[in-house]
């Protein structure tokens, strides 16, 4: 596993100094703040590859902080809890994160949810980035679908020649199709 750039929230200082030296004994560089308020101020100032939070912080709880957190920047979130009560787990569930762990958590444990959910996470991203080329390339097409219909009815053209008319008048001009049939829409 690549060495990543964690940010540790943890009001408990023997418990955060602990996987603070986990983390780092398996070459994870670790900012480590004790409450989310800090958690989110730090994240909103450094770039970080994955947060780990403690939900039951003082001021700004771990759940706020995490949805904070990746509304800003997208990344891996871990929670770490004392507390296992479906309450928590339901709110927790809600949230963007990509692992729930119960503490006391050892080191085994900690660092194979960090490789898994940064492996998920990287996957997710990339769905994500497949999604949104998608829809453009869709968004695309159908405004050359529509300015070929306006060249076909407005210049007697067939699907064919309007579609080649906007190929041909793009690579002339260096743009893409899309732009072309935007201002052939435009013109309309």
């Amino acid at each position: 596993m690549k060495s990543l750039r964690i940010l540790l929230a943890e009001d408990e200082s023997i418990i955060r100094m602990g996987l603070r030296r986990i983390l780092e004994e398996a070459g994870h560089q670790v900012v480590a703040v004790p409450d989310g308020r800090a958690a989110v101020k730090l994240a909103a100032q450094t770039r970080l590859d994955l947060a780990i939070l403690d939900i039951k912080m003082p001021g700004v709880d771990g759940l706020v902080a995490a949805r904070t957190i990746y509304r800003r920047q997208p990344m891996p979130i871990v929670l770490l809890t004392a507390y296992g009560d479906q309450e928590l787990i339901e709110q927790a569930a809600g949230l963007p994160i990509m692992a729930y762990l119960i503490k006391p958590v050892n080191e085994r444990e900690l660092l194979a949810t960090l490789e898994v959910v940064t492996a998920r996470f990287a996957e997710q991203q990339q769905l994500r980035q497949q999604a949104t080329e998608l829809e453009e390339r869709l968004a695309a097409r159908k405004v050359v679908e529509r300015a070929k219909g306006v060249l076909m009815q407005r210049e007697s053209l067939s699907e064919k020649e309007a579609y080649l008319r906007i190929q041909r008048r793009a690579r002339e001009e260096r743009r893409t199709m899309r732009q072309v049939a935007e201002e052939i829409l435009g013109d309309n």
